[in-house]
């Protein structure tokens, strides 16, 4: 799955700790094959550890967990297509205070 990132989810990035990047990247394992299998068929089921769904009052835009115990990790996506395939731009990486600007 190809993916591009915003100047914001960049600069979120470089805020994070050590340990939240890795938890950042280590969630991705599973999250990249997930993208796959959604790409094929949009009715798929993500792994309940991801927890991704839709943001209510920000059309387009999804969110997925990556650490529920801490520390708060969440990040924020949307679809797009690159090259003519389906593809993600990450929006925004953090803490639950990031749904303030999706």
């Amino acid at each position: 799955m190809k993916f591009e990132t915003t100047a914001s989810f960049d600069g979120d990035f470089a805020r994070l700790s050590e340990s939240e990047r890795k938890l950042f990247l280590d969630a991705l394992k599973a999250f990249v094959p997930a993208c796959d299998e959604y790409a094929k068929y949009p009715a798929f089921k993500w792994p309940k550890t991801l927890r991704v769904k839709d943001i209510n009052g920000a059309p387009g835009i999804w969110e997925m967990t990556w650490s529920f115990s801490g520390p708060d990790g969440r990040a924020t996506f949307e679809w797009i297509q690159i090259d003519g395939a389906l593809a993600l731009r990450w929006r925004r990486v953090g803490s639950h205070g990031i749904f303030k600007k999706p």
